[in-house]
C-alpha cells in the first residue's frame, strides 16, 4: 500500500465529473487500498478518487478513523435523502477552509463493495454528511461550491495572497 498525494484546490482534476468503474480489477482494488492508507494518514474521515488524481467513482469513508467502520464504495449514488442539517465541514483538498454546509440529515446510498456486490447503506449524522461530501467530489463539486458567493470570493482572495 502507498500514501498518495492529495490534490488541492484549484487543481482542475477536482472539478471533473468522474467516470463509472466498469470492472473491479486489481488496479481498482489497489487504488482503494492506497486511498484507505492515504485517508488515515491525512488524517481524514473520507476520500474520493479524484482527490488522489483518479477520475473514477470510488470513495472511502470511516467516520471513526479507526478502521472499525471502514466503507469502500464503487459507483456510489444517493438514492434518497430526508431532513436537513447544517454542520461545519472541512476538506483535505481545500485545507484552509472550514465552513457550515447544508446537507441532508439522512441518506440512503447504493453502490458496489470492493468484491463487486451491490449494497445499500442507510446513513445519518456524520456518516450521511461524509457520503454526501465524497459523492460531491465524484461530480466535481467542492466544499467551496457549497458556500455563499461572498465566502467563496473571500477564500479565493486569501488563496491568491497565499501564493504571491
Amino acid at each position: 500500500m502507498s500514501i498518495l498525494k492529495i490534490l488541492t484546490y484549484p487543481d482542475p482534476v477536482l472539478k471533473e465529473k468522474s467516470k463509472s468503474v466498469e470492472f473491479i480489477d486489481e488496479k481498482i482494488k489497489k487504488l482503494a487500498e492506497d486511498m484507505i492508507e492515504t485517508m488515515y494518514a491525512a488524517p481524514g474521515i473520507g476520500l474520493a478518487a479524484p482527490q488522489v488524481g483518479e477520475s473514477l467513482r470510488v470513495i472511502t469513508v470511516d467516520v471513526t478513523r479507526k478502521g472499525e467502520d471502514l466503507i469502500v464504495l464503487i459507483n456510489p449514488e444517493i438514492i434518497s435523502g430526508e431532513g436537513e442539517c447544517a454542520e461545519e465541514e472541512g476538506c483535505l483538498s481545500v485545507p484552509d477552509l472550514k465552513e457550515i454546509v447544508q446537507r441532508k440529515e439522512k441518506v440512503l446510498v447504493k453502490g458496489l463493495d470492493i468484491q463487486g456486490r451491490k449494497i445499500q447503506i442507510p446513513a445519518k449524522g456524520l456518516l450521511a454528511i461524509a457520503f454526501q461530501h465524497e459523492i460531491d467530489h465524484l461530480d466535481g463539486i467542492l466544499i467551496i461550491d457549497r458556500v455563499s458567493r461572498l465566502k467563496r470570493d473571500i477564500f479565493k482572495k486569501k488563496l491568491k495572497k497565499k501564493f504571491k
